[in-house]
């Protein structure tokens, strides 16, 4: 017995090892030319495996041409001229794959257009600027007359720098010496960055529960927008973060942001896209990237995080959050702001766009689609609501919340209709009045379909009521 179990282990490991072998032995094709070459004997296939007169070749040529293909890396459909395909059947038909592979350029990658002394310059600025766009570079060039306008197309300098082993290099991986270039949102209030802290851990009912600290920090001034210690890290604290932010203050036009997922789900973009504020994720795996943000978590570990007793609570912390940042943070000279003051620079701010109450309650309205019970109830966000509507009873309704107020019920709405809801009370349905029900539990108009038959059979005649 011993020895089939095993027997069985381990035929099931070699099914699924020959499996594995199967799926990495997949065959692709090599590069995009042999992709466009496969893809041209797949529309002329039909053609190639027939023996056809030159009458028929033309008419099959002409009907096919008037089809339409999706080439490869193509998002739309196209249609071929009868010489192109002649050109691919004759060709397939004499060297196979190879006679509708496409060919390259014979001076691809030298810049044909260009004189001697065009092309040598522009080889010795890449040389000298490996992270400069070709974008760049060449408006440059034209604005100083070094370059004629439109001599060159920017993938065709794209391909002459790779002819020469100069692609572009990112200043991110340039070696020991690379560099930043530093960067400052033009006004205070145009760009918000937001990111969360992890604290130490606080007792909480006997137990001890992270410590998350999310925070809003305003890119020109360093100004802190809004700031909460949480035991949780969820999109939902954002929103109710974001949304306090924006009532107390003002719309930003950018939120800068990581790409954790806090930030990355569908409703903070949705709540962004709604109020016109531009949702930005820095590059993941740069923490470089969100440099003032983490220059401002080792300020607040410093002047508090790291001075939290061992038996605070999450209001204790709170508390001293908002101290630590209304009596000293924002008080204090920055280097990074010319020796201003947080609130200094954040009060030179211009006039910004300003948030309604109204806009922010259409801006975080959620919808889900649920299923009406036989019993008239749904679940929403892990609680049973009731709806009074007996008749959409098994019927699919979309229901709506805002998160504005996360204690507000939610509501249904239906044939350009709102219909409210209420949490389900199975005691308070117990003593609610119920309809009289028919005592024989039939309609109260008088059917008998048997009535008919007995009259007939008695010879009486039903129209006049059973009468002879």
């Amino acid at each position: 017995m011993v020895g089939a179990s095993v027997a069985r282990v381990l035929a099931g490991r070699s099914a699924r090892k020959g499996l594995k072998l199967s799926n990495e032995t997949k065959l692709e094709p090599r590069d995009h030319a042999e992709a466009v070459a496969l893809f041209r004997v797949k529309v002329i296939g039909e053609l190639t495996a027939r023996e056809l007169c030159h009458g028929e070749l033309a008419a099959s040529l002409r009907e096919l041409s008037e089809k339409r293909f999706r080439p490869p890396e193509s998002e739309v459909s196209r249609s071929y001229a009868v010489p192109t395909l002649e050109r691919w059947y004759h060709g397939y038909r004499k060297r196979g794959l190879a006679g509708v592979t496409p060919r390259p350029r014979s001076d691809r990658g030298y810049g044909q257009n260009l004189t001697d002394a065009e092309r040598k310059l522009l080889l010795d600025i890449r040389r000298d600027h490996r992270s400069m766009s070709t974008k760049v570079i060449v408006r440059a060039l034209v604005r100083e007359g070094r370059l004629r306008p439109g001599i060159i197309s920017l993938n065709s300098l794209r391909r002459l720098y790779q002819a020469h082993g100069l692609e572009r290099r990112s200043k991110r991986y340039d070696g020991p010496g690379k560099s930043r270039r530093t960067w400052e949102a033009a006004h205070p209030g145009k760009v918000w960055h937001a990111d969360v802290c992890h604290g130490p851990r606080l007792g909480a009912a006997g137990k001890q529960l992270p410590l998350r600290v999310h925070g809003i920090l305003d890119d020109n001034s360093r100004a802190i927008m809004a700031m909460s210690a949480r035991h949780t890290e969820l999109e939902l604290d954002m929103l109710q973060l974001m949304t306090d932010a924006l009532r107390r203050w003002a719309c930003p036009e950018v939120l800068y942001v990581d790409n954790g997922a806090t930030y990355s789900g569908d409703s903070l973009r949705i709540f962004c896209s709604r109020l016109g504020i531009k949702l930005v994720h820095a590059e993941p795996y740069d923490p470089q990237a969100r440099g003032k943000m983490e220059r401002f978590w080792r300020t607040l570990r410093e002047e508090c995080l790291d001075h939290l007793p061992a038996d605070a609570t999450l209001h204790d912390a709170q508390v001293r959050l908002l101290a630590t940042i209304d009596r000293a943070y924002h008080i204090e000279p920055h280097g990074s702001l010319m020796g201003q003051t947080p609130e200094q620079r954040w009060a030179q701010r211009p006039p910004l766009r300003p948030v309604t109450e109204q806009e922010l309650r259409e801006a975080l309205t959620v919808d889900v689609v649920r299923r009406v019970s036989k019993t008239g109830t749904l679940g929403v966000a892990g609680i049973e609501w009731e709806l009074e509507k007996g008749y959409l009873a098994g019927k699919k309704v979309r229901v709506f919340r805002s998160l504005v107020d996360t204690e507000a019920a939610p509501w249904v709405e239906w044939d350009g209709k709102r219909l409210p809801l209420h949490r389900l009370d199975s005691r308070k349905n117990a003593q609610r009045a119920r309809a009289p029900v028919s005592k024989h539990r039939i309609d109260k108009v008088p059917f008998d379909p048997v009535a008919p038959l007995v009259d007939e059979l008695a010879g009486r005649d039903p129209r006049k009521g059973g009468r002879s």
